[in-house]
């Protein structure tokens, strides 16, 4: 959600924190700021609103000091306002903060028994009042720092600075992600690497309840109760590139078109295309961590993987939003392949309804951050219960991949649109994978079998290639399309998913009313939505379900809905009923998912579009959702 950067360096503080704040607005945010040390006081610059605001504001300001933090700030506590906008300033302490402060309310009625000066709603101020008092009896901010940390409850990532010690940064987290970057002579801290792929490749990522003392250019880690502590340096082989536009209009249509190669990327560590096989490679569930992966002997691991596989009697896919479609998709593919039963959760139920998870059970998490607060509460909730986790993430050393037993990786790239393409289809592709894997172990599936799944795997970048000519379609038909008042998005089987995840896209992109059904269900209640001016997109491959599937579709256009459907080539029938009718070459079913949902990520995109909205950033939405 918000946005942190700070910089200790010989280079223009305002300048790399305002560029890393750019690379963060994908996050969603209502307000920004900066901090900047100068001749020996603090300047701060606050504004509601866009960037832009804020770039306005500092045009006229000059800096000479070398360190300074910055914000992006998405409400919670208090209005989005600049009074409530980060940096806030008590006493010298300088401070930004994502996440939530729990136990606010018994901070504020502390502070104001003490007759602190409040002067914003949010709960961020007050641990920078917190910080005030404790530093002026330490004299020192490290040690202040780590007498406040035990008195916070909550999900939080800080960075913090005194005007007092010049040449000193201090960040601390408990929930939501903060890495350091370091330079050449000179040290970033951000709430995530794309702030800073530009300027170094060389990360730590902190954990939960860490502390990074930064002095000078030397950063020392410490844990909660102020012990030092060794950390691993990542580096990453990020281009600085690969998160611009590269002339596209919108970072979401960049990403739409790079999902033939996102796919790729994902399939390629796994699949074997000289015997048409799948081996999951570096999964670690010999207890490797995330670090050696890449080290290990891979025989060894894949033999402890498959030792996994074997001994599993259910498996849970926990997830939010999109990556919860995905794990729907999922579970029709793990069970009609490995024959194994599969339970999908939304994180967020799975974590308060007590679940019940038996002996030899197998939690897949997916997250496209990797830092999704209730799939990380999830996967730490699957653990206590005994539970073997699979994290199935974009970014690697994000906390749920740390913190899960094995790991698969997206593989997709930098994802900046909030509503997410590539690393949808990527994840498609990697469940894929893992349920012929597990099939294979679990002598559910024939050698003849594997190899046509593989075949299918291995097409679906060139077919997927071919329905991107969509793009100028739906360019055309939006103005069309815009006109109606509503779309149902229906489909049966693993197209069931697909619908609902168009209807998601929809909903984010063009604020339009989408529902996603099970055709099945159309008799249930959403023939009563039907007429005229009602969409109904039918997602109809030629599966097994094909059949029934028209049958829906004839319900829906007999009670006047205007039909958008998608199937398999020249399909006629669809081709007559249809106000629109859209064509995916013939493909497995499991893979036809990954092909049904170019159109409707494109539809919605050009609908948005269309309608003159910002389809990077869709209003009241966060691409990383780091608090509950």
């Amino acid at each position: 959600m918000c946005g942190i950067v700070g910089y200790l360096g010989p280079q223009s503080p305002k300048d790399i924190i305002v560029s890393g704040l750019k690379k963060l607005e994908y996050r969603g945010y209502d307000s920004a700021g900066v901090a900047i040390l100068d001749a020996g006081k603090t300047k701060r610059v606050r504004a509601e609103g866009k960037l832009k605001a804020l770039e306005d504001k500092l045009k006229a300001e000059n800096f000479d000091g070398n360190i300074g933090i910055g914000h992006t700030r998405w409400a919670t506590h208090g209005a989005p306002s600049e009074r409530n906008a980060h940096p806030h300033q008590v006493r010298g302490i300088n401070l930004v903060h994502n996440g939530i402060i729990e136990n606010y309310l018994d901070i504020r009625e502390e502070l104001l028994q003490r007759g602190a000066d409040i002067s914003s709603d949010t709960d961020s101020e007050l641990v920078a009042h917190l910080i005030a008092y404790e530093v002026e009896i330490t004299n020192d901010l490290f040690q202040a720092v780590e007498r406040v940390l035990g008195k916070l409850r909550g999900a939080f990532s800080i960075l913090v600075m005194w005007e007092q010690e010049p040449d000193r940064l201090v960040a601390f987290k408990d929930g939501p992600p903060l890495v350091v970057g370091l330079g050449q002579k000179e040290v970033f801290v951000a709430s995530d690497v794309q702030a800073l792929i530009q300027y170094t490749k060389k990360f730590v990522y902190l954990d939960d309840r860490e502390i990074a003392s930064i002095k000078g250019d030397k950063v020392d880690f410490f844990s909660a109760n102020g012990f030092p502590i060794t950390k691993k340096v990542v580096e990453l082989n990020w281009d600085p590139e690969m998160v611009e536009k590269q002339g596209y209009a919108h970072y979401m249509l960049k990403e739409i078109y790079e999902q033939p190669r996102a796919v790729a990327a994902a399939i390629e560590p796994h699949v074997k295309p000289e015997n048409f096989t799948v081996q999951l490679k570096n999964l670690g569930f010999g207890g490797a961590s995330v670090q050696q992966l890449e080290e290990l002997d891979r025989n060894s691991d894949w033999k402890d993987t498959q030792d996994v596989f074997k001994r599993i009697e259910r498996v849970f896919i926990i997830a939010c939003g999109t990556s919860f479609y995905a794990g729907m998709v999922g579970r029709y593919v793990i069970e009609q392949l490995a024959k194994v039963p599969v339970e999908v959760d939304i994180a967020s139920e799975f974590r308060y309804r007590n679940p019940v998870v038996p002996k030899n059970t197998l939690v897949i998490t997916i997250s496209q951050s990797g830092e999704t607060a209730d799939t990380l509460a999830a996967v730490r909730m699957a653990k206590e219960m005994g539970a073997t986790t699979l994290s199935i993430c974009n970014v690697r050393n994000s906390t749920i991949d740390r913190e899960a037993h094995g790991h698969l990786y997206m593989n997709s790239g930098p994802e900046i649109g909030v509503a997410s393409t590539k690393a949808f289809t990527s994840t498609l592709a990697v469940l894929n994978c893992l349920a012929i894997a597990i099939a294979r172990v679990r002598g559910a599936m024939v050698e003849k079998i594997e190899k046509e799944l593989v075949t299918s795997l291995l097409a679906l970048p060139s077919q997927m290639e071919g329905v991107l000519a969509y793009d100028k379609y739906f360019e055309e038909a939006a103005g069309k399309l815009k006109l109606y008042r509503g779309f149902l998005y229906m489909g049966r089987g693993t197209s069931f998913p697909i619908a609902m995840e168009g209807a998601l896209k929809l909903k984010e992109l063009a604020y339009m009313h989408a529902e996603g059904y099970a055709a099945g269900e159309m008799k249930h209640g959403p023939l009563a939505l039907i007429d005229e001016r009602m969409a109904i997109v039918m997602v109809a491959p030629t599966d097994h379900l094909y059949e029934k599937t028209i049958s829906n579709l004839e319900e829906a256009r007999a009670r006047g809905g205007k039909i958008i459907s998608i199937g398999t080539g020249d399909n006629e029938k669809l081709r007559e009923i249809s106000e629109f009718y859209l064509a995916i070459p013939k493909a497995h079913w499991t893979t036809n998912t990954v092909l049904s949902v170019i159109p409707l990520q494109l539809m919605a995109y050009h609908l948005a579009s269309n309608l003159g909205y910002d389809v990077d950033q869709p209003r009241n939405l966060a691409k990383s959702v780091t608090v509950e």
